[in-house]
């Protein structure tokens, strides 16, 4: 290809801005909203013969007011059919497992959000009711006789069947499994609820209901106490199960030729073969011959009586409370009565008379806790009573909380007076704070104090019972003039501990009391105790959950930092954290509250050397070892604290606050770039207090924050971050007129170039590098044009520099980076060449303003043209060579619009390059021609321009081919 010189054309920018601007069209606001419906007027056209020359048009303008998109769907709209037609072909489907779900929402619709359900407690019972001793388990042996395989032709015969096996198994077909640990066990007991649930599939119906006999006898066992609480819990999971099977059951049965059971529906709806079937449930399970069994067994399909009888609910409810009076063991009997209670809520939890009665029928039998009975019993376990006591919490909890459910206030008076009367009632009046509303007990605080007071310690510790209050405080105010009164009667209690882990449990919970009624002296003595309690023989370092959660705390009530950072023991407190994973958590936390809750800038010195050093052991923490993850969590706190830090005016004091945050957080490069941002900030913030004109002082600040950055950036890791901060403070020097510094900053970002690697990691993958180099050289150029020459270092001498490294650096295969980069390289000599530049910067004189048109500076510029274009056309000419007619298309064209824009088309060879160029595009069939039409309109707009005719013969040198 022939060398073609570059012409570029003189641009005229404020009339080019002024032919782009939106015309300007005066509007009656009174008339006129974007919001307000637009008036379509509809044209009717009636063709009158096909094959004849005249046609009638009628129009009509409508006055309704019309959208032009539900007019095209003729009123229909495709997504809303598409949907009906999916909803009719699947209501069918989805009208079972629909109807089920709401049935489920319906039993649960009793009780509302309130109310904690059992599933919240469960998971904290089995965690902390565990045993180291071994258990023992009976299992049954069933009999191939029971299986599903067994045919008979006499119903009669069949039920003689399965009342012979159930008798088989009260016989004892059994094997017991001993020395089981607790993890056999459990496993166990979920390999006898997946029998459960295999045998029902297999309608092995009896032996399904000899599994959940097997597992109910095991809760009359309490062979090793410590773990009845959690055998309850899985052994309930299965009677759960065997429940919901067999009332899941009997409601398949009612649905008589297709038809649902409606949801509340009475037993007239239900018809003859499901009640028989629901009776024969009930008769088998009367038929169990042991109490516990029978009991635990038909409280699980309580709600089966729904089938029978309206009443059938409320008359059993009052029947199985009477039959818990057979237990003998205290705490066997407890757990029976929170299993009804739990069955009774969900199926009836309207029915509180039977649910009051088993309450005071508990009360009843409170005293068999302290009986020789158990005495006995936990003498052979070697069990102690304050071990004891215990287990019994999270049935009586869960009683009381049945009952106290938006009971009255005399109900609950009357309960707390039944408890106050009977001795040794610590036992209960635990439960009755853990279970009563947090606004009942606050009410009546110094009540509550004074019935813990003499409680008998012996049985169950007094600071127990204060933490139960003091979690109702935390919820509920108690008043006014008590709140004092409290605190210390019971930090009397509390600080008198002597066991470190009793006492951290305890103060945990009274810490946040005080946060929230007291000022931080009384705060500051809490955390003073705590340290007290907490130091010797660093008890801390087993009890950082706990110390967490009163960091926590305190955190959440002081959103003034400067009030929390004056609490004396704050920082003393602190540094009890000494390991460090958990240190660098309470810092995060500290620092999280810091961000949401300080909006306004701070220089107080108290918080910044508070947070400084928070935001140090956050940095600390940092290794070779930590996840890119934590170390962006961490930055960014500390980001966030950097900029909450301004000291007004004091420019040198916020320049020095900089100096001192570089080199304690040097390891997190995210805190550096943002450092330098906010120095940069700092020099432009100068700029615009001195407006522009600076002193010999503030002359000497920028400089100094310039060499900041300067300094900082080389200690940078990711390529692009340096590139970008180094074009960035480039463009701060030269706003600031430092045109030296400015050009050290180009110079490095120019020698930085090659170090660019042709991939890069994006969020873990590998990426070519490319794009993003564009990007940035793209914003290089644009801040190239506003940069003066040095005077030594001759004309356009950043520019000659970047274009050779842009010509030694190592492109990716296939890549035409390289040659847009050049395009753009085009767009700014073109830029240069004008008399005047598009924009300047303040204060600072551009190259239009230092050479004034100097041919030499034109004949320099022009030649650099020339070579890039050089460089252009042989990219394209070897893109043949390599079979690449796309790329050789696509490049083509963008050549040809960059000429059109930025070349003088009426030179002869410019114009002839331009025709050479839409001929390429063609030539292989491989342009777009949707770009190829507007390119032509866009030629041919342009010609009809006063200055611009040349181009109307241009447009009819320009064929458009069409593609067969």
């Amino acid at each position: 290809m022939a060398v073609f010189p570059w012409h570029p054309r003189n641009r005229n920018y404020k009339a080019e801005f002024a032919s782009c601007r939106l015309e300007v069209v005066p509007l009656e606001f009174g008339d006129y909203h974007p919001l307000k419906p637009i008036t379509v007027t509809e044209s009717k056209t009636k063709k009158v013969n096909r094959k004849g020359s005249t046609s009638s048009t009628s129009s009509s303008s409508s006055s309704s007011l019309v959208d032009p998109l539900s007019s095209v769907l003729d009123g229909t709209d495709p997504l809303s059919v598409f949907a009906a037609t999916a909803d009719s072909t699947t209501t069918a489907a989805a009208m079972t497992d629909g109807s089920r779900k709401k049935r489920d929402r319906d039993d649960h619709s009793t009780v509302g959000s309130d109310f904690e359900p059992w599933s919240s407690k469960r998971g904290e019972i089995l965690t902390r009711y565990t045993t180291t001793e071994k258990l023992s388990m009976n299992l049954f042996m069933g009999s191939e006789k029971g299986k599903a395989g067994t045919t008979t032709s006499a119903m009669s015969e069949k039920v003689r069947t399965r009342l012979e096996e159930l008798d088989d198994f009260e016989e004892g077909s059994q094997k017991e499994l001993l020395n089981l640990t607790q993890q056999d066990y459990v496993n166990r007991i979920e390999e006898l609820n997946q029998s459960l649930k295999d045998a029902w599939a297999s309608d092995q119906k009896v032996k399904a209901l000899k599994i959940v006999i097997q597992c109910s006898k095991l809760l009359s066992d309490t062979s090793v106490i410590q773990f009845y609480p959690s055998k309850f819990v899985l052994i309930t999971d299965i009677l759960d199960t065997f429940g919901k099977l067999v009332y899941e059951r009997i409601f398949s049965m009612c649905a008589d030729n297709g038809s649902v059971l409606p949801d509340h529906f009475s037993p007239e709806n239900v018809n003859d073969t499901a009640k028989e079937t629901c009776l024969n449930w009930f008769f088998k399970i009367a038929s169990i011959r042991e109490l516990i069994p029978r009991l635990y067994v038909e409280a699980s399909i309580l709600k089966c009586n729904k089938f029978l009888s309206k009443t059938g609910i409320s008359e059993c409810l009052p029947r199985l409370t009477c039959m818990i009076r057979g237990i003998g063991d205290p705490l066997v009997s407890v757990y029976a009565r929170a299993y009804l209670c739990r069955v009774g809520m969900e199926v009836a939890a309207h029915l509180k008379e039977s649910l009051n009665k088993n309450f005071f029928d508990f009360l009843l039998t409170f005293k068999q806790i302290h009986g020789d009975t158990v005495q006995n019993q936990l003498v052979l376990q070697g069990v102690e009573f304050p071990s004891y006591l215990p287990l019994y919490s999270p049935a009586m909890d869960w009683i009381f909380q049945c009952v106290s459910y938006h009971a009255p206030e005399a109900l609950l008076t009357e309960m707390m007076e039944r408890c106050k009367k009977l001795g040794n009632n610590a036992l209960l009046l635990n439960s009755v704070m853990s279970a009563f509303r947090a606004e009942f007990i606050a009410t009546r605080s110094m009540d509550f104090i004074g019935m813990i007071k003499e409680c008998d310690e012996s049985g169950f510790p007094k600071h127990l019972l204060f933490r139960s209050l003091g979690l109702n405080l935390a919820l509920a105010d108690p008043p006014q003039s008590d709140q004092l009164q409290i605190l210390n009667e019971a930090w009397k209690v509390i600080t008198k501990l002597k066991n470190p882990q009793d006492y951290i449990n305890c103060a945990e919970v009274w810490v946040e009391y005080t946060c929230k009624h007291f000022t931080k002296r009384e705060v500051n003595a809490v955390l003073a105790d705590v340290i007290k309690h907490m130091t010797p023989d660093r008890a801390f370092e087993d009890s950082y959950p706990q110390l967490q959660s009163i960091m926590k705390k305190v955190i959440a009530h002081f959103h003034d930092f400067s009030v929390l950072f004056s609490v004396e023991k704050f920082l003393p407190f602190l540094d009890m954290f000494q390991k460090e994973s958990v240190r660098v958590e309470v810092c995060k936390c500290i620092m999280e509250a810091f961000i949401r809750h300080h909006h306004e800038p701070t220089k107080d010195p108290v918080i910044l050397n508070a947070l400084l050093h928070v935001c140090k052991t956050m940095h600390d923490s940092v290794n070779a070892l930590t996840l890119e993850d934590e170390k962006r969590m961490l930055a960014y706190l500390i980001n966030g604290f950097i900029k909450m830090v301004s000291f007004g005016r004091d420019f040198e004091q916020q320049l020095s606050f900089y100096v001192e945050a570089r080199s304690m957080f040097c390891n997190l490069e995210p805190v550096l770039a943002q450092l330098i941002h906010s120095v940069n900030r700092l020099a432009m913030e100068t700029q615009k207090v001195m407006k522009g004109n600076h002193s010999r002082k503030t002359a000497a600040f920028v400089r100094a924050c310039v060499a900041y950055c300067f300094i900082t950036i080389p200690s940078l890791v990711g390529i692009f971050t340096r590139l970008n901060l180094y074009l960035h403070s480039g463009q701060v020097a030269l706003a600031n007129q430092c045109l030296s510094q400015a050009d050290a900053f180009f110079k490095a970002a120019i020698s930085l170039i090659p170090e660019v690697p042709t991939m890069i990691n994006i969020d873990g993958k590998m990426r070519p590098s490319g794009s993003f180099l564009l990007e940035f050289l793209c914003n290089f150029f644009s801040t190239l044009l506003i940069v003066p020459d040095h005077p030594e270092h001759g004309i356009l001498f950043l520019i000659r520099e970047l274009l050779t490294v842009i010509q030694d650096y190592t492109w990716e295969d296939n890549s035409d980076d390289r040659i847009r980069i050049y395009t753009c390289v085009l767009h700014l000599l073109s830029a240069m060449s004008q008399e005047t530049y598009l924009y300047h910067i303040d204060k600072v004189d551009s190259n239009d303003s230092l050479y004034g048109g100097d041919i030499q500076f034109l004949a320099e510029s022009n030649k650099l043209c020339e070579a890039v274009m050089a460089q252009i056309l042989e990219h394209l000419k070897a893109l043949a060579k390599d079979e690449a007619l796309k790329r050789q298309s696509s490049l083509g064209l963008s050549f040809l619009n960059s000429i059109l824009a930025h070349g003088d088309l009426r030179n002869n060879k410019l114009n002839q390059l331009a025709v050479n160029l839409w001929h390429l595009a063609q030539r292989h069939g491989c342009a777009d021609t949707r770009t190829m039409v507007k390119t032509l309109e866009y030629i041919k707009k342009r010609s009809k321009h006063p200055d611009m005719s040349h181009l109307t013969e241009l447009a009819l040198r320009l064929p458009l081919q069409t593609q067969a």
